[in-house]
């Protein structure tokens, strides 16, 4: 008789910590904003365009721009006028964590959506598409892959730029070098002080970098596109209220013809903190994302 209390009581206690870890695990991040009363945004501090400090060291941008009407949506679902806004400098290799951790609640930034970071992560629908190619000096006579036989290649520390220069190097076999920058600009400093011939990375970021060059002239864009990629917002994956508001937030932005409008803003006009224009005009798959809202990543 006792080994069957023991066994019910046993039974009993698993449910009840089954039942307490579902309830940790299903903890939305709409209830973590409402009883703190605050949210923390992720950017980053060199992505041109959209996410970067302007010359108050105030984080701007194409995406901080949707990340705004995010933050509408919030307060308005919360009803909290005054929510608190908290901001976070992440980087390509620490992004994925703080946003897992609950330091960032929605990463306002550059990250492509991956089908193998959705294990980790969750994202908004596309809010940008693009090409992942080279950035070159227009001295150094690249114009292509076979070019960097023996060459030194910068790539971001976190980024899936060297792999994929890999796996479309393959038949080759090119002898090339990896040099990581910390960050964009950093990567970008290193083709402009001669440490490496080539910055591998999305061809958008890298016209946001030649864009404020202080030499924009010297620089081209180059080569055959090693993968078209997708950029989104970074959010939690086991937060599905949240995704919901994020998602139907940035697909209106897109059905109203808004999110148009913060593209040309930030990519079609002179921008703070220097009035430079990126001068990148809205291609194919880019209206082809805002046509048709979706997250399913690559």
């Amino acid at each position: 008789m006792q080994g069957k209390m023991g066994v019910k009581r046993a039974v009993a206690l698993a449910a009840l910590v089954c039942a307490s870890m579902g309830a940790m695990a299903q903890s939305s991040t709409l209830d973590k904003i409402k009883s703190s009363g605050a949210i923390t945004l992720g950017y980053r501090e060199a992505s041109f365009g959209f996410s970067y400090l302007d010359a108050n060291l105030k984080p701007i941008g194409y995406s901080m721009d949707i990340c705004a009407h995010i933050l509408d949506a919030i307060k308005n679902k919360l009803q909290l006028p005054e929510l608190k806004v908290n901001y976070q400098a992440v980087t390509s290799a620490n992004r994925i964590p703080l946003v897992q951790n609950g330091t960032v609640d929605l990463e306002c930034g550059s990250t492509t959506n991956l089908v193998e970071r959705q294990k980790q992560v969750a994202f908004s629908p596309d809010i940008f598409r693009y090409n992942v190619r080279m950035l070159v000096k227009k001295s150094s006579g690249i114009k292509g892959i076979a070019d960097l036989q023996g060459k030194s290649v910068a790539t971001t520390t976190g980024t899936t730029s060297f792999r994929l220069l890999r796996q479309a190097d393959r038949a080759s076999k090119l002898d090339i070098t990896n040099v990581p920058g910390k960050d964009h600009t950093e990567s970008f400093l290193l083709v402009q002080g001669d440490k490496a011939a080539a910055f591998v990375l999305d061809d958008i970021l890298l016209a946001g970098q030649i864009a404020n060059a202080r030499d924009p002239q010297n620089y081209e864009i180059v080569g055959e596109s090693l993968r078209t990629e997708n950029q989104a917002l970074m959010l939690r994956n086991d937060d599905p209220a949240f995704k919901q508001l994020v998602d139907e937030t940035v697909s209106g932005l897109m059905q109203s013809g808004e999110m148009e409008k913060l593209y040309n803003r930030w990519f079609m006009s002179p921008i703070a903190p220097k009035g430079i224009n990126i001068n990148y005009p809205l291609n194919a798959e880019t209206r082809d994302a805002f046509a048709n809202p979706s997250s399913k990543g690559i």
